[in-house]
């Protein structure tokens, strides 16, 4: 059982370690070592992003808060979560002492450049995984979609693509609340996947 506690620390300290961005940049490898490590299924790993999104707090803290906690209870989510935050806290409290030396040499706002389009095709690749999970029947844990063109109608998630579609025209044209949207989505989901 330690051995599963040193490797929940392990894992999720390199996945704050190595993704930079915040949580959005983090789903990629949160995704691919979950699924890799067979705490959780691919299919799972979305329904954390799910849950994570709609609870209080950072999206990385709660995603691995949840795999700590699925995968060996309390300690578990004390684990994997101290192994995401870690990393941050080493790296911001070096920062911060020598933030004010650095902060206008020219190498360091050009690695800040170069980082920014690296952040948007990470949170870019996490949101085509969910939508590719979400709006379309998965085959298998890897994510392949069908196996034929004339199977491509059977395999859209339609009622998806409704809650989709009525959750970005009410965020993008009406302005109305995410936390709004949450529970409309929800009672939506019900409604609809239950006829």
């Amino acid at each position: 059982m330690y051995k599963l506690y040193l490797e929940l620390l392990i894992i999720f300290f390199k996945i704050g370690l190595f993704t930079i961005g915040g949580g959005y940049a983090m789903l990629p490898l949160i995704q691919r070592e979950i699924v890799r490590h067979g705490w959780l299924t691919f299919k799972e790993t979305i329904d954390i992003i799910a849950v994570s999104e709609m609870t209080p707090g950072p999206f990385a803290i709660n995603a691995a808060t949840f795999v700590g906690t699925r995968t060996s209870g309390i300690l578990g989510a004390t684990f994997a979560t101290a192994g995401v935050v870690l990393p941050s806290f080493l790296i911001v409290t070096q920062v911060a002492k020598y933030s004010e030396r650095f902060k206008d040499q020219a190498l360091v706002r050009y690695a800040l450049y170069g980082l920014r389009p690296a952040v948007i095709g990470l949170i870019a690749s996490a949101a085509f995984l969910i939508a590719r999970t979400t709006f379309f029947a998965v085959s298998n844990g890897q994510g392949h979609l069908f196996s034929g063109i004339g199977n491509i109608l059977n395999a859209i998630n339609w009622r998806a693509i409704m809650i989709f579609a009525v959750a970005l025209t009410a965020s993008l044209k009406y302005k109305v609340h995410p936390i709004l949207l949450i529970i409309v989505s929800g009672l939506l989901g019900i409604i609809l996947y239950s006829i």
